[in-house]
């Protein structure tokens, strides 16, 4: 089977994006990156295409070009999927054209910087009958993987109780000079819409309970922590989530924990036991109960579902990571490209997209109004 033609939409240079979705692409050598636009300056843009081994006749100028020359080549020969690495501004007026000329597409998150913009994709994309990932990349791991598999069949029981936190410091050593906020993209509401930490990374958190769940925020209830009176964005924020009456939680995300690296960690709490799970040490899935001692779960045993054993690369001891978890998701791209039978949940949809920027207004919403409750019914 010939490999999938991938196109690549920003990430060049140093960009951490960049890098490991290009090793994601590669890892089952299921696609070929075959052009795109790496970077905004074209001298630049050639150059790096040079440096990773992309024959520079399919590198272009811009984004429009890239769109009218792949239109002019035969369907068999067009990239059949796009990669969108750009900052977030730049999401859904590229998601928008892409999808408008018959391109699947792969999407950093959050997916664009408004629910409406959002909506406006998902209509495009059940129109042309489009592929489109959103790459909440956690979702790749194998454990991850297993403890969603084990809490649809039933292992904790009726879900009562989760509890969420994504911590990172990096923004605490430029938050406090007004000057070096200034030159933050991910601080300025022009390139990164209507919140910074929630945006970047408490999406990551709430897109994890749904998914691990299989249940959808019912409503949720917001404070956030701008610092400064001049830094128009949130840097930290804790929220209140409510699936039901008897089933609720708590999410924190924060780019100001001092000292912290990537500490996205996850509890899950039901009548019959419980899972915990930390992305830092992402081999190690922790099973509770009541009555017995603490269990480990690892992968490459036998005794793990068949979903985390297909997202496993390694023989048990082998530490897989973040590119590992990636590649997960674009192996799962690839499958629904070419019609091959996939895990439910094998890569997050549109409609998870539509939920993150939905998640975004609403915590924005609920504390700007006062701290209040807000409904996450889709609307």
């Amino acid at each position: 089977m010939s490999k999938i033609r991938l196109g690549v939409l920003g990430g060049g240079g140093d960009s951490l994006i960049g890098v490991l979705h290009r090793v994601a692409s590669y890892m089952y050598d299921r696609y070929e990156i075959t052009g795109g636009v790496f970077n905004p300056v074209y001298e630049e843009n050639i150059k790096f295409a040079k440096h990773i081994g992309v024959n520079t006749d399919r590198v272009y100028l811009d984004f429009d070009t890239f769109i009218e020359e792949e239109m002019k080549k035969p369907e068999g020969e067009r990239i059949e999927v796009v990669s969108i690495l750009t900052p977030n501004f730049l999401h859904f007026p590229m998601a928008k054209k892409l999808l408008e000329n018959g391109f699947n597409v792969i999407c950093e998150k959050p997916m664009t910087t408004s629910y409406a913009e959002a909506k406006e994709l998902q209509d495009l994309q059940k129109k042309h009958n489009a592929i489109f990932a959103v790459t909440y990349t956690y979702t790749g791991y194998p454990m991850v993987r297993h403890m969603k598999h084990m809490i649809a069949e039933g292992e904790l029981g009726d879900i009562q109780k989760v509890d969420i936190q994504y911590y990172q410091g990096w923004i605490n050593p430029v938050i406090h000079d007004p000057e070096v906020r200034k030159t933050v993209w991910r601080l300025d509401p022009k390139k990164a819409g209507i919140s910074s930490c929630i945006g970047d990374i408490g999406t990551h958190a709430f897109q994890m309970v749904e998914y691990l769940t299989g249940q959808e925020v019912k409503s949720i209830l917001a404070d956030l922590n701008n610092l400064y009176e001049d830094n128009t964005l949130d840097i930290d924020g804790t929220i209140l989530v409510r699936f039901s009456d008897t089933f609720k939680g708590v999410l924190r995300a924060s780019q100001i924990a001092t000292g912290e690296e990537n500490n996205l960690s996850v509890a899950i709490y039901g009548t019959k036991g419980a899972y915990k799970w930390e992305q830092e040490n992402p081999n190690f899935l922790y099973h509770l109960k009541d009555d017995e001692p603490r269990h480990v779960i690892k992968p490459g045993n036998a005794y793990v579902s068949d979903v985390a054993a297909d997202g496993t690369k390694l023989p048990g001891g082998h530490p897989e990571g973040i590119f590992d978890a990636m590649g997960n998701i674009y192996k799962g791209v690839a499958k629904a490209l070419r019609g091959e039978t996939a895990f439910k949940g094998e890569f997050p949809t549109m409609h998870e997209g539509v939920r993150g920027m939905l998640f975004i207004e609403k915590v924005v919403e609920s504390h700007k109004n006062g701290n209040v409750w807000q409904s996450m019914e889709n609307e």
